[in-house]
């Protein structure tokens, strides 16, 4: 396949269908519209798009209207609403050529499966997790990583450049198993940055001059960047629900037994997911992951 498939991409041109418009699926969206691409919505509330309506997003009545456009994004909870939406409410009603890009962090088998049942319709699937947050999907800053056949995604490349940066992972299911790994990291990070902040104030430092102190050596990352101050100034606000990185560190602790592999020993991953277990159990599974560190301030008394 070449990357003209099936004809090059273009605003004027390709139209795109979005299902998911939460947090990070609506800035998405947005900056799509913002590039001049025809884009058409689907949501079980409307009322929550009229920002993109106002930006010129069309409304379609049901998930089977999106099947009409050329490229279709998908970014929603867990893999149990892509199993419904894409596997059952989509693909059966594509039409020939269509592609369609799930950008929700879901299971590698799934995906493997959507890819499949996408092939039998003369259609291609690629599943593409992102990270960055809300500030990366605002921006347009995010980490792409994608899974499937490498001339799809080279031919998606346009649309990819508009939210971030592509990266082609491999085939179906790469992509979904390379954000269970960055998962995996950004938990780590995380859970290191609550202590160390926790510590911090306990030591009597200033916390704000603790984190600019130390970000430039080997303390350092992406999260302390993006989430430093707000733990600080106590702004728990979602780019991505605590709720779904238990899901994501759970696929990284099950994921070899469900392709009847063997389970990758991951001790870091299974206590940070018991970390943010915590924090859902505390009622706080709608907070920003950056609120871990009220877990580690519960564990202290405080």
């Amino acid at each position: 396949m070449m990357t003209s498939y099936p004809a090059p991409i273009n605003p004027i041109r390709t139209r795109i269908g979005w299902i998911g418009t939460g947090v990070m699926g609506g800035a998405m969206a947005s900056r799509l519209l913002s590039a001049g691409y025809s884009v058409t919505i689907y949501a079980r509330n409307p009322s929550k798009i009229v920002h993109l309506q106002s930006q010129g997003a069309l409304l379609a009545d049901s998930p089977v209207d999106i099947c009409k456009n050329d490229v279709i994004f998908t970014m929603l909870g867990h893999p149990s609403d892509v199993r419904q939406i894409v596997l059952e409410n989509l693909i059966p009603f594509l039409n020939q050529n269509t592609v369609i890009i799930d950008h929700t962090s879901s299971h590698p088998v799934l995906a493997k499966q959507i890819f499949d049942a996408a092939r039998e319709r003369d259609c291609w699937a690629v599943d593409a997790p992102v990270s960055g947050g809300d500030i990366g999907a605002k921006e347009g800053k995010l980490a792409i990583l994608a899974g499937g056949n490498e001339d799809v995604v080279k031919w998606l490349n346009p649309l990819f450049d508009v939210l971030g940066k592509g990266t082609f992972m491999g085939g179906p299911g790469k992509g979904q198993s390379c954000k269970i790994a960055n998962q995996i990291v950004v938990g780590a990070n995380m859970l290191g940055l609550s202590e160390g902040l926790v510590f911090a104030e306990r030591a009597g430092l200033d916390k704000k001059k603790f984190v600019e102190a130390v970000k430039g050596g080997a303390a350092g990352s992406m999260v302390m960047e993006l989430f430093g101050e707000r733990m600080i100034e106590r702004d728990f606000r979602p780019g991505g629900f605590t709720e779904y990185m238990v899901k994501d560190l759970g696929m990284g602790l099950d994921v070899g037994a469900e392709e009847g592999d063997d389970v990758v020993v991951l001790p870091g991953a299974a206590l940070n997911k018991q970390m943010f277990s915590a924090m859902v159990g505390n009622g706080d599974g709608k907070l920003g992951t950056q609120g871990l560190i009220t877990v580690i301030e519960r564990i202290n008394g405080k």
